[in-house]
């Protein structure tokens, strides 16, 4: 069971939530939290901060965050004069002795290293996993907390680790296993881990999502739940079209797809780790645990030609041209090797006889790359554009839907069209600006229009 940061925004979350762990008992649950909400915000800006050598600012930060998480704790255990049980208290006092340490060493330094700021950002979890497993304990719940980063084993990529599937599996059954039963709860963090060596790292922003995949997946879990503010995942970003609906059933490929261009309900990596173990995973709103939601397996479908869709943006596209790819082997070859060398990812790719298309995220070192592939081709550069993606199971299958879909969208400019790789995705590529209209379009169309 994995709970987002607005699950267990306040104290009042957290007993929802609670309410929630104690249902599931009888399955033996492994709960997986994430920061208290906005917490790992406010770590970042207080390490930015102290980079700049502005301690005060960052320990106003720190304070308010204190403040935070001393008040939910209080209001849990219904003590307005701050009195808490003494492990959490001391506890919670050594955690934010740490923080205010490396803060201060960030300022002295005027230097914040990604592995400083992941032991920095780090503290969110395990201070909300402190006061909720207290929290269990104090309702009667037999609950144990367990330090994610003797457990979450990845490579030293500050930041963005990649966890190490095979590691992670021994250390889950030597650590978790042991302490899990029917009618026994486990309380650890999502996000972050550590080295071989004990350095702590992060999956990056929303990985929380991974670490209950990655966890469920060693565990052998019945089913990974993600636990968050909807009801299940929808068939549109609900503040860009406010009639969008929950999807009762969606595939690995389609969920994946959708995260991977811009559903904001998954992290893309989610899904990997449970499509190998074959474990279903089931997105639910905690505030409304009767309601609807979408479950996501290996085979099942939505049975419609289009699920969803999605988008994302800014990202910028590159058209390469070059005589030289006419009729001759090897360019390509030449081209994705500059890409590759350069760690820069590739989205969506278009060709022809003497020109490539392709669409890179709009952070990638334009510079660097325009430099290198000036050296044997011709490059044109269209930035601020969109990528607005159809998902859906027979979108082969059905015939006219091309026609709706161009029908929708007669005068909006569609730059570039991916389509084959895959039968389940058609990908547009339209300037930023006509990005939300074009997926209020294609909604009316293509999904209130029944396709």
């Amino acid at each position: 069971m994995k709970f987002g940061g607005s699950s267990v925004a306040d104290a009042a979350c957290m007993r929802q939530v609670a309410s929630l762990v104690r249902e599931a008992l009888p399955q033996a649950p492994l709960v997986v939290l994430s920061a208290m909400g906005k917490t790992t915000n406010g770590l970042f800006a207080a390490a930015s901060a102290a980079e700049r050598g502005d301690l005060p600012v960052a320990l106003d930060q720190l304070k308010t965050l204190i403040q935070n998480h001393r008040r939910a704790a209080d209001e849990l255990f219904n003590n307005p004069e701050g009195s808490v049980p003494e492990a959490l208290d001391h506890a919670l006092t050594d955690a934010f002795g740490q923080i205010e340490l490396l803060l201060r060493g960030v300022a002295l330094l005027r230097e914040l290293s990604p592995r400083s700021q992941d032991a920095i950002a780090s503290f969110g979890e395990q201070l909300s996993t402190r006061i909720f497993a207290a929290f269990l304990r104090k309702e009667g719940c037999d609950a144990a907390w367990v330090d994610a980063c003797a457990v979450m084993r990845t490579d030293g990529t500050f930041g963005e680790g990649q966890p190490q599937p095979e590691s992670i599996r021994e250390l889950a059954a030597s650590v978790i296993a042991p302490l899990l039963g029917p009618g026994r709860v486990v309380v650890t963090q999502g996000y972050i881990g550590a080295t071989e060596e004990g350095l702590t790292t992060t999956l990056g922003r929303g990985g929380s999502d991974y670490s209950a995949a990655l966890l469920g997946a060693a565990l052998a879990a019945s089913e990974v739940q993600i636990w968050t503010d909807v009801e299940g995942v929808l068939t549109c970003d609900p503040r860009i079209v406010p009639g969008a609906l929950p999807i009762p059933e969606l595939s690995f490929a389609e969920a994946a797809e959708l995260a991977a261009f811009g559903a904001k309900v998954l992290h893309p990596a989610t899904i990997q780790p449970a499509v190998e173990a074959k474990i279903p995973v089931t997105v639910r709103h905690t505030q409304k645990p009767q309601g609807r939601f979408t479950t996501i397996t290996g085979e099942v479908h939505s049975g419609r030609s289009v699920t969803a869709l999605a988008s994302r943006g800014p990202i910028t596209v590159l058209t390469v041209s070059s005589s030289r790819m006419l009729a001759q082997s090897g360019f390509l070859a030449r081209l994705f090797e500059v890409f590759g060398r350069l760690g820069v990812s590739v989205d969506l790719v278009a060709t022809a006889e003497v020109s490539v298309s392709l669409t890179i995220e709009a952070d990638a070192p334009l510079k660097v790359l325009l430099k290198e592939l000036s050296a044997f081709a011709t490059v044109k550069v269209a930035e601020d554009r969109a990528i607005v993606a159809v998902v859906g199971a027979r979108l082969k299958q059905t015939a006219g839907l091309g026609s709706r879909i161009f029908g929708a969208l007669a005068d909006i400019n569609i730059e570039m069209i991916s389509m084959g790789a895959n039968e389940i995705n058609l990908s547009l590529v339209v300037e930023r600006p006509q990005e939300h209209e074009t997926l209020r379009r294609l909604h009316a169309a293509l999904i209130e229009g029944g396709v």
